[in-house]
């Protein structure tokens, strides 16, 4: 009964020594045959090299992509693996959704995060959006998502010089080769956001960052959007100097910032729909926020120094395999 199923290996991504991985006793629990089935856990101190090393030693002909605080529910295998019955489909993944019992802020961030204002499609890697379809790299996120092992080897896994976005630059590559991507808005794992505002906030900083240096190594027409958040900051910056030395141009260029505004208050009430009155309100200025450290982010990311790990001194990656049961 279980010989048609694809083998599945789930690969956690861990730091050196990491006493607590809540990812490692939630893939113990899915519903998988276990002689189908493995565990490996890459600990090291680039996600990048830790998962292509767990990539190459794994056996199964599909990977997990877990990361280390990922809970999936129990029926994702069987679900992805009927939607790998397809030889196009080369990656499936789904939402990473904020436990209901987190606490109020954790919420909060994740009410930020489902608002099409702050991520505009990337909201569906965070709220379950619409029903299963063929997508683009906009919609996948590496801390839920399974793919092809042979198809990701053929183009060399990821790219160690990125991350994040590594998983980004390697689907924009399997579209090219005609492969599919596939969202599952019911495939999808509890994870809980950042733990205070000043890690929420860093980690808008890094996605800027990391979307501006997927870009630069590999550009495509989708990234047009990611441009946005960018240039508002540069919006504003030009209208806090016209305001001071040209106050004429100034007060023209306060119309678009006031339909900006606007466009806040009425994502405002969506969220407030959606999350709660308070907790859609103190969304808010976190949606502004969003846009101007994604934005500082990005064009750091522009500028940074890119290089992958030296093969001479390798990032040392310690592969643990755990039983599946």
């Amino acid at each position: 009964m279980n010989d048609h199923l694809p083998t599945i290996t789930v690969l956690i991504a861990a730091r050196p020594g990491q006493v607590e991985v809540k990812a490692i006793p939630a893939a113990q629990a899915l519903d998988y045959p276990a002689e189908k089935l493995e565990i490996i856990v890459a600990r090291g101190k680039q996600p990048s090299v830790q998962r292509n090393a767990g990539m190459k030693a794994a056996r199964g002909e599909l990977i997990y992509f877990l990361d280390d605080d990922s809970e999936p529910v129990k029926a994702n295998l069987r679900r992805a693996a009927a939607q790998f019955s397809s030889p196009q489909v080369k990656m499936l993944g789904g939402p990473n959704l904020c436990p209901p019992d987190a606490p109020q802020l954790e919420r909060v961030f994740a009410l930020v995060l489902s608002a099409w204002l702050a991520f505009g499609p990337s909201r569906a890697r965070y709220w379950p959006v619409g029903g299963t379809r063929e997508t683009s790299e906009k919609e996948l996120i590496l801390c839920n998502l399974v793919a092809r092992r042979g198809a990701m080897l053929d183009l060399g896994g990821f790219n160690e010089a990125l991350y994040p976005n590594e998983e980004n630059a390697l689907m924009d590559e399997l579209q090219k080769r005609g492969g599919k991507l596939l969202y599952d808005p019911e495939f999808f794992v509890h994870r809980r956001p950042r733990r205070t505002l000043k890690a929420f906030a860093r980690m808008l900083m890094t996605y800027g960052r990391g979307r501006a240096e997927q870009f630069r190594l590999h550009p495509t027409p989708g990234s047009i959007l990611n441009f946005v958040p960018p240039l508002f900051c540069v919006f504003l910056a030009v209208l806090a100097l016209s305001l001071t030395f040209l106050p004429m141009v100034g007060r023209l260029l306060l119309l678009p910032l006031g339909v900006y505004a606007v466009t806040v208050l009425a994502q405002t009430l969506v969220l407030m729909i959606q999350g709660g009155a308070l907790r859609g309100l103190a969304a808010m200025p976190l949606v502004v926020l969003t846009h101007l450290l994604y934005g500082l982010g990005f064009w750091r990311g522009l500028f940074t120094r890119l290089r992958a790990p030296d093969a001479q001194s390798p990032v040392p990656v310690e592969l643990q395999t755990i039983p599946p049961r």
